[in-house]
């Protein structure tokens, strides 16, 4: 670490007094990401409004400090976000990549930091603050120009060989274009709470099968288990199939209002060199859809670019094709396309609901050069609905890592 580096992971301390130790300064790494994200969604059934069309550039400072010396150490982590307009003109605003003005528009700039502190003892870690983390029973998302966070506590246990334990509770979230935390509803279902609480396990029974088991609950409004089984058989050199099933069941907490959902995932995948051939299917029971907390992202095989396809009695498959250029002698290309199927949908007294989405995704991170870790992503989605939205979508982004040490 350089000496200008030193002094920043000092800076980065000085919150902490007395807990600058060497492992704190030393294990400290930075980096800065800068993302340049074109957001056009068109917007086709009759009576609808246009389009949702912007254009901005987003910048992610995440400053990591290593652990203090002891059996118990103490650090500190910080992410500065910043996020500016580049284009939005009347009447395009409301593309998830900026805050709302007020008047129909969209803000000129925007920024937020979060700040978390954690502890470790052993292979364990407390985090306390503001989280951005993935797990099937509550995920942060990550698909506009900045990512979108939660407040709470986070633990992570690693002690026993093959299996981790994680757990919390989230109080708050901030959405990917909000500058202010605020309380969590239910995706479809409503209400608003300030509590959930979450816990699970996954264990790798081998090394190729691994099952979990995971319970959350978003305080008066729903609580739910999550069941997850995933194996890879390796059918020789360069060949695999993958099996990934979900089962989830959840149910009302309190009196807000009943809810009964039971949810069917499974997803296969043979692979062969470059290429992966996938086949899915999903399947909603119960009165109600799928529950989750609005604005995250729900652990569901058929969860894409746009839909859930999570609706009351929704039947989905999903078919998907995958190729990794690298195996042509291109490193850092990929192509991705998949179509999902829904039907079965309750709308009204029938269940004559429909709809089916194609999505289409070309990506390429440049190896070496003075491009090196630039990265462009064009991501296309057509959505077709009897019930819903019809719409065309576009996303070109632009995205650059540097480790800052």
């Amino acid at each position: 670490m350089t000496p200008t580096h030193r002094m920043a992971a000092l800076l980065l301390a000085s919150g902490l007094p007395g807990l600058a130790h060497a492992d704190f300064i030393d294990d400290s790494k930075a980096s800065v990401e800068l993302r340049n994200f074109y957001f056009n969604r068109d917007f086709r059934q009759e009576g609808a409004r246009d389009k949702a069309e912007e254009w901005a550039q987003g910048f992610l400072l995440r400053l990591e400090s290593g652990y203090t010396e002891g059996t118990v150490g103490f650090g500190v982590d910080a992410l500065g976000m910043l996020g500016f307009k580049l284009d939005s003109g009347d009447g395009t605003a409301g593309s998830g990549l900026l805050p709302a003005d007020g008047s129909g528009g969209s803000q000129d700039e925007y920024s937020k930091l979060g700040l978390t502190g954690k502890v470790k003892v052993s292979n364990s870690t407390l985090k306390v603050g503001a989280l951005h983390f993935r797990s099937p029973i509550v995920s942060a998302n990550d698909s506009r120009l900045l990512p979108q966070t939660f407040q709470g506590a986070l633990l992570n246990v690693q002690e026993i060989d093959n299996l981790i334990v994680q757990g919390g509770q989230i109080n708050r979230i901030k959405a990917n274009s909000s500058t202010d935390y605020t309380k969590m509803s239910a995706n479809r279902i409503g209400g608003t709470s300030d509590d959930f609480v979450f816990g699970g396990a996954d264990y790798k029974i081998t090394p190729a099968l691994t099952a979990g088991l995971h319970y959350g609950k978003l305080e008066d409004i729903y609580q739910q288990y999550y069941g997850t089984l995933s194996h890879l058989l390796q059918l020789g050199e360069g060949q695999s199939f993958k099996t990934d099933l979900r089962y989830a069941s959840s149910r009302e907490d309190g009196n807000f209002r009943d809810i009964d959902n039971r949810a069917f995932g499974a997803m296969f995948t043979y692979s062969l060199g470059g290429h992966a051939v996938g086949a899915g299917y999903q399947r909603m029971s119960g009165d109600d859809p799928f529950p989750y907390i609005a604005s995250s992202d729900p652990f569901l095989v058929n969860f894409v670019q746009i839909n859930d396809f999570a609706n009351i009695d929704e039947r989905s498959w999903q078919v998907r094709y995958d190729y990794n250029f690298a195996a042509m002698g291109i490193p850092g290309l990929t192509f991705m396309t998949r179509y999902i199927s829904g039907d079965n949908v309750q709308v009204g007294a029938s269940n004559g609901g429909k709809e089916w989405e194609r999505n289409t995704d070309i990506g390429y991170v440049f190896q070496e050069g003075a491009l090196k870790n630039l990265g462009v992503k064009w991501r296309n989605a057509t959505v077709r609905s009897n019930f819903g939205n019809d719409l065309d979508e576009n996303r070109l982004i632009l995205s650059y890592s540097l480790a800052l040490w």
